[in-house]
């Protein structure tokens, strides 16, 4: 199968609805905070529970702190009757990628995505290290601030930055945030004390709860549901080497690569949603994916503003197809990310039919 959607087969995000983001959701089991979004979302697209031909959602066993957790939130889907349901055990991005092959198998014209992430139920600089290679560097304990940490001093050491430029990239994603009600950091953030060096608090994502939601649709079931779609255009995810040590982390192949069998760099985008939670990736996802200055990047802040773990690509996703929606871009970049240091990364290029 190729990356990108066969025309016979137009597929588009025509929904999409998030929580507002918080620091701690304490009242809320992670079904409890979904319900609401789920509302939301079908709600837009003119469903009833139950009623898209698919479900799919992204989560995290280790966040929950429990087996199966998934399975919790499935009575706000609607699960009954039962439902063509299926989950990643990721960011909501990838389970955005399972649906859209769902629907160009044409056994359905319609899809629920939904992703949910709860960070303040531990700590999550300890549950993200569980990702990491279990032989030779999870027993050292690196947790993805210091990893992070080591990308950001090899774009210094390589010359492609400094501190005061992560700072500046960190000040513009948290003031176009002021406009989005739903991030959890909006304006300006000091840029702190170092948390590991070069990285300093404000170079690095807030921790947080979140749900995010859309819902896909194919064809002329896309038309009757929105006014302008969000048509998937292309979409493709690629992965780097597990081990850190044969990688140049100031470089991103698998994004580069999965942008280009998207289709992103067949012609300009006007609008770049990118899942860099820490300051030091904007710089390596500008470069993979050949940004200009004239590309409006994260206008709704990106990670940096708000970071619901297994839901933040997701959201990106659904903001770049919400501008669509809304006739402020006419074809957007949408990128994911799991894994440490960029490890494993998805693109999607959205476009809205031209007026």
């Amino acid at each position: 199968m190729t990356a990108r959607t066969p025309r016979a087969r137009d597929i588009a995000v025509v929904a999409f609805a998030q929580s507002d983001h918080r620091r701690s959701t304490p009242g809320l089991s992670e079904s409890e905070m979904l319900l609401p979004v789920l509302t939301d979302v079908l709600g837009q697209a003119g469903l009833a529970p139950g009623q898209a031909g698919f479900t799919c959602s992204g989560s995290s066993d280790y966040l929950a702190g429990r087996p199966f957790s998934f399975t919790l939130a499935l009575d706000g889907a609607g699960a009954w009757p039962p439902i063509a349901e299926s989950h990643v055990e990721m960011d909501g991005a990838w389970a955005l990628y399972e649906a859209w092959v769902k629907l160009l198998t044409g056994e359905t014209d319609t899809a629920l995505v939904y992703a949910h992430g709860k960070s303040s139920a531990g700590d999550l600089r300890e549950v993200l290290t569980r990702q990491l290679d279990p032989y030779c560097v999870a027993p050292l304990w690196p947790d993805p601030v210091a990893l992070a940490a080591l990308q950001a001093q090899a774009l210094i050491d390589a010359g492609e930055t400094d501190e005061r430029a992560l700072a500046a990239i960190a000040d513009r994603n948290r003031a176009a945030a002021r406009d989005n009600p739903h991030a959890q950091l909006r304006g300006a953030v000091p840029a702190g004390d170092y948390v590991v060096r070069p990285l300093r608090t404000g170079d690095c994502p807030p921790v947080g709860d979140g749900a995010a939601a859309v819902v896909l649709a194919a064809g002329d079931t896309a038309r009757r549901m929105c006014d302008r779609p969000a048509w998937i255009r292309g979409i493709d995810h690629r992965v780097e080497p597990h081990a850190l040590g044969v990688r140049d982390l100031t470089d991103s192949p698998s994004t580069r690569l999965a942008a280009k069998n998207a289709g992103a760099f067949d012609a300009p985008v006007d609008t770049a949603e990118l899942h860099a939670p820490f300051t030091a990736q904007e710089v390596v996802l500008r470069k993979a994916l050949n940004l200009g200055d004239d590309v409006t990047v994260n206008p709704s802040g990106g990670p940096l503003a708000a970071n619901p773990v297994m839901a933040t690509g997701l959201v990106r996703l659904g903001e770049a197809a919400a501008r669509i929606h809304r006739g402020c871009s006419d074809r957007a970049l949408a990128h994911a990310t799991s894994g440490p240091c960029l490890q494993q990364n998805l693109v999607a290029v959205l476009e809205g039919d031209r007026t």
